[in-house]
């Protein structure tokens, strides 16, 4: 039944797709690149909710939130004001210039060079960050969630690899084949799929914390984890209160008004108010997005009482408690589809972002439009294959979510920073905003890629005797083999004594000799101590060693309670002990890695102004001969809604008003 479900509704996206973009002409240019221009405010809402919200956002943010509760809603709540800004100041300035690409407005403003360095930082940063994030978290996710490996009898790491083939292989049909529209109404219609999908998760999670009362859930989980609802975020937290202020806003901003990905949508609007429409419309869905991407994080907390070994599985392992069997095909269907909804999106616009601004300007000016398409789909088809091959090496990065938004400040606030400048001035030169794209990139680099592991590392050094002592217990309890060593035949004995009792049960009871990998943990713990340097990258290697560890325990203990077999009682405070050192262990690395070095969002803010600076005081030394002027193409119809000032007001007071009630 599960399966049917899941092929039912995932042929059902695909024939619809097909039937709704069969009449759109996309051999040329705005045909595939835009849909044809003739994209409504609900198909661009959906598009917008479904390309951000997939597996890196809903696994990730998850995990987030099982570590530090309801405070990281800033990224979903604060996305809301970003949408607005962009209906009021940006889109009405895309349509007006009639732009495919927002590399096209700096090649107007700017120049074409300027262009084919911003296109070209957009596509390293989609191969070798989005992309594959969005590929291995979806894996990762549908991995973890319908126990693939279990399924086919093969490792993590393979179950792994073949989900992140699969999704790459049928994410590209739909970006490189079917263009901007066939992506854009399967996001409308897996985005009602994840609404609803995505709502069951928290409720079947309340009612099993309420004994089936939904209200009683609510009452529990805030009564019994009240930090996990505050939104103030302290100096530790990995939303320190102050970065709201600072990076946060310049992030969203940067997401929602200029990521090619995700303003593709907006400028394939039919007009200026469907545009606005759409982003007002995903603005108030945005609000709602921490029911499906912060709560069930901590519902989970609350639910295995914080003893994951990795928070990015809080998630997965969630839905594989709480939902019920028979909703389990529809549920993989909304998140392959979520997963799809991402991948497919960041492709077609890495195809439009070369086909447009590369192939066209650069490798055949005298191209057709059928020419530039063509080029567009073979270039996609590649992009595909790196971010498939790249994919399941994310999982040596750490955090998930943490990973892409850091990593993303190597070209979000240089690009951001250029198109405020271009748009708020009229004779900063060209030359300035070269500068200050390759300048806001490679100062960010050397600030979080040289000096940060620097400073951490130097401050983790400090920390050493206290992480030492904590690792000296867990190694003399590891090498006695007391946390491990289990009497099987007596389990097997209890199992036996059980009715309807099964060879499956004596089997699994035989391989929990081999779930519980500790040699990794003694050869890491051995090269820490070893390592002259004790700093960052040792600590690496034996950070994700014990996180495995503590997974393994929490297996065990699950694997035993479910077979109704009691633990040795010192089997049992053995791996209570030795998971407290871990989490000791693994708590100053957290707090050390947090303290020693400003937060990115703040180096963020900082690099913003910094190259504001600097493009004014070259804009001052050498300005343009002649003002800049934006053309009107008339493209499409640029009158605004009427109503757009009015929503927007409303949706800004709404996310105030939300961070008073949780302050």
């Amino acid at each position: 039944m599960g399966i049917l479900s899941f092929v039912g509704f995932t042929l059902l996206v695909a024939i619809i797709s097909y039937l709704a973009t069969r009449k759109t002409d996309e051999s040329s240019s705005d045909g595939y690149f835009l849909g044809g221009r003739s994209l409504g405010a609900v198909v661009i809402a959906g598009s917008l909710l479904l390309t951000n919200l997939s597996t890196e956002q809903i696994v990730g943010l998850n995990g987030a939130s099982y570590k530090e509760g309801v405070l990281v809603m800033a990224w979903e709540t604060l996305a809301a004001i970003a949408m607005v800004v962009t209906a009021i100041f940006l889109l009405p300035r895309y349509l007006k210039g009639g732009i495919s690409t927002v590399p096209q407005f700096l090649e107007n403003r700017y120049d074409t060079t300027t262009k084919a360095i911003t296109s070209g930082l957009f596509l390293t940063g989609y191969v070798v960050v989005f992309l594959p994030v969005v590929l291995y978290s979806g894996s990762l996710a549908i991995t973890t969630m319908f126990d693939v490996p279990e399924i086919l009898d093969i490792s993590k790491d393979t179950s792994i690899w073949i989900c992140v083939w699969g999704i790459g292989i049928i994410g590209s049909i739909y970006a490189v084949f079917g263009g901007l529209k066939a992506v854009a109404v399967s996001d409308t219609i897996n985005a009602v799929g994840l609404l609803i999908g995505g709502i069951m998760i928290p409720v079947f999670g309340l009612i099993e914390i309420g004994d089936g009362s939904i209200s009683e859930g609510i009452s529990t989980i805030m009564n019994t984890n009240p930090d996990k609802f505050k939104v103030i975020g302290g100096p530790e937290s990995s939303i320190p209160v102050a970065t709201i202020f600072t990076g946060m806003m310049l992030v969203q901003l940067f997401y929602w008004g200029t990521n090619q990905a995700i303003i593709q949508r907006a400028l394939g609007a039919k007009n200026l108010k469907e545009g606005q429409k759409g982003l007002l419309l995903g603005s108030f869905l945005k609000i709602l997005g921490p029911i499906i991407v912060v709560l069930p994080g901590i519902i989970a907390f609350h639910i295995f009482n914080g003893e994951l070994g990795d928070a990015d599985e809080a998630y997965p392992e969630l839905v594989r408690k709480v939902l019920p069997v028979s909703l389990v095909g529809f549920f993989a269907a909304v998140l392959f589809g979520a997963i799809l909804s991402s991948f497919n999106s960041a492709l077609n616009s890495s195809v439009t972002l070369f086909g447009l601004d590369i192939y066209k300007e650069y490798i055949n000016k005298e191209a057709t439009e059928k020419q530039v398409v063509k080029a567009g789909k073979t270039f996609g088809v590649v992009l595909a294959l790196l971010a498939m091959l790249v994919a399941p090496f994310i999982a040596n990065a750490g955090s998930i979510f943490e990973y892409l938004q850091e990593v993303n400040g190597i070209y979000s606030i240089p690009i951001l920073t250029i198109i405020v400048v271009g748009y708020l001035t009229k004779k900063v030169p060209a030359i300035a905003g070269k500068i200050g794209i390759l300048s806001g990139s490679i100062l960010y680099i050397i600030s979080q890629f040289v000096l940060q592991p620097y400073f951490i590392s130097n401050d983790l050094k400090a920390e050493s005797p206290s992480i030492l002592q904590e690792l000296a217990f867990v190694e003399q309890n590891l090498s006695s083999e007391k946390a491990v060593t289990v009497d099987y035949e007596k389990a097997i004995e209890a199992i036996n004594k059980k009715e309807n009792n099964t060879k499956d049960d004596i089997e699994s009871i035989k391989k929990l000799k081999e779930s519980i990998d500790y040699k990794n943990v003694l050869k890491a713990i051995n090269e820490y101590k070893n390592n002259s340097d004790q700093g960052l990258g040792s600590i690496k290697l034996l950070t994700k060693s014990m996180n495995e560890l503590t997974t393994s325990f929490n297996y065990v203990k699950d694997e035993y309670k479910e077979k109704g077999i009691i633990l040795n009682p010192d089997i049992k405070t053995s791996i209570k002990e030795v998971k407290a050192s871990i989490d000791k262990v693994n708590v100053v690395i957290d707090r050390t890695k947090k303290l020693a070095y400003p937060h990115f969002l703040h180096i963020m803010a900082i690099l913003f102004v910094v190259n504001i600076l600097i493009m004014l005081i070259i804009g001052k030394l050498y300005p343009r001969e002649t003002a800049y002027e934006q053309l009107y193409t008339q493209e499409v119809d640029i009158t605004p809604w009427k109503y757009t000032k009015i929503v927007g007001v409303i949706v800004c007071l709404i996310v105030i008003s939300t961070y008073i009630y949780f302050r």
